[in-house]
């Protein structure tokens, strides 16, 4: 671990992340450097940039992104209050991912629908199932998760996924899950739970659409792979 006692007021105005900020933008800084900017201060033998540079070393950006506040707090010089400001920072780069200025966001494809919802789930280490409901023109209404953990046919329940959908008035819905291995690849349990449901919607006058399995950077659609 680099040590140093060098405070930030003792380094040379020029080389201060801040300052350089502001005379060559945010793209010339480092990691090390942005976080320091956030966090503002460093801890006991350490300045802020150094106190950086060793998270840094600790965990690479995307395992920081992933922490929750135990894990943050585990890392020497985060307490719970930097631990806080991290967890802010990451929180709005994903809602940022998912932001639009229309009223309602409009699906037309699932490319629409992975865009949508990956930034929210790509960092989760249990799998999720989430219900898009969507109005009769394919805007969104609203996305609920359903169920966390292993999903398996005897605990999807219609009841529970039509639920959100009946009480929005929905005219239709999309199923996403996600699989932690990083694999989108549907196993048979995906594609029968995904075929119960269609059934289900029909009795209900509520259309599927889709089931979408979102990976490391990568989904399937199963209704463009036909597998529904």
């Amino acid at each position: 671990m680099l040590k140093t006692e060098i405070k930030i007021k003792d380094i040379p105005q020029t080389e201060r992340p801040r300052e350089r900020l502001l005379k060559f933008g945010p793209e010339a800084l480092s990691d090390s450097e942005l976080l320091a900017i956030v966090l503002r201060t460093g801890t006991s033998g350490m300045n802020s940039i150094t106190m950086c540079q060793y998270i840094f070393s600790e965990k690479n950006l995307k395992q920081l992104s992933r922490c929750d506040i135990f894990e943050l707090i585990k890392i020497k010089g985060i307490g719970q209050t930097k631990a806080c400001q991290i967890i802010s920072v990451f929180e709005l780069s994903r809602r940022l991912e998912t932001y639009t200025e229309e009223t309602k966001r409009k699906i037309k494809s699932p490319e629409d629908i992975y865009q949508y919802i990956y930034p929210r789930i790509r960092e989760e280490k249990q799998e999720k199932f989430v219900v898009l409901c969507l109005d009769t023109k394919n805007r969104i209404i609203s996305d609920e998760t359903i169920f966390v953990g292993g999903l398996d046919i005897s605990i999807a329940q219609p009841r529970e996924i039509f639920k959100t959908a009946l009480l929005k008035s929905a005219a239709s819905l999309i199923l996403i899950h996600n699989h932690p291995s990083g694999d989108p690849a549907p196993s048979r349990e995906d594609i029968e739970i995904t075929n119960r449901m269609i059934e289900s919607g029909k009795l209900l006058g509520i259309v599927v659409w889709d089931h979408i399995i979102i990976g490391d950077g990568c989904y399937v659609s199963l209704k463009q792979e036909e597998l529904i």
